[in-house]
């Protein structure tokens, strides 16, 4: 395996991804649904982090929302199943397809 040296705060991903940065954080929430190290936490502070992503975690995330949108009805189940934030899933689900 290859040293790490770089990484992307997630916010920073998001813009990258043309992605919503809540439903980021909230796929990322559970550290399950990326592979192990593909999500890393950074101290900023004694009691605060931010998340990144390895590139290893962004095109893994990419490529699981891409195979999510290949139609409505995945990406809704995908939704339905990643997401926990029923608000969040909502305003996603009503939101153009793309």
């Amino acid at each position: 395996m290859a040293a790490i040296t770089h990484i992307y705060a997630l916010e920073y991903a998001a813009k990258m991804m043309d992605e919503d940065l809540e439903l980021l954080e909230a796929i990322v929430w559970n550290d399950d649904n990326l592979t192990y190290g593909s999500i890393i936490s950074v101290y900023t502070g004694p009691d605060e982090t931010i998340t990144a992503l390895t590139d290893d975690g962004i095109e893994e995330l990419t490529n699981m929302l891409r195979d999510a949108r290949i139609t409505t009805k995945t990406w809704h189940e995908f939704l339905d199943t990643f997401v926990d934030d029923k608000k969040l899933v909502t305003r996603i689900k009503a939101q153009p397809p793309r």
